[in-house]
């Protein structure tokens, strides 16, 4: 099991969690997600490492911008 954390900018409420738990949850090997609205914060738990564009592309799908670390 592979957990990584991103920083989304944009989120504000429970519905901007649910647009970008929706689009990562298609991400194939992604066994679980967490999103925190208040700290701008996505965390995945997968299978096995997911490459950060992949998870940029499903973001940005669902209207929000990963803040690059």
């Amino acid at each position: 099991m592979t957990s990584s954390t991103y920083t989304v900018e944009g989120m504000t409420c429970d519905h901007c969690a649910g647009s970008v738990s929706s689009e990562v949850t298609k991400i194939p090997g992604v066994t679980d997600i967490s999103v925190d609205v208040k700290a701008g914060r996505l965390t995945i738990v997968s299978d096995e490492p997911v490459p950060a564009s992949v998870v940029e592309e499903a973001v940005e799908e669902a209207g929000y911008t990963i803040v690059p670390a």
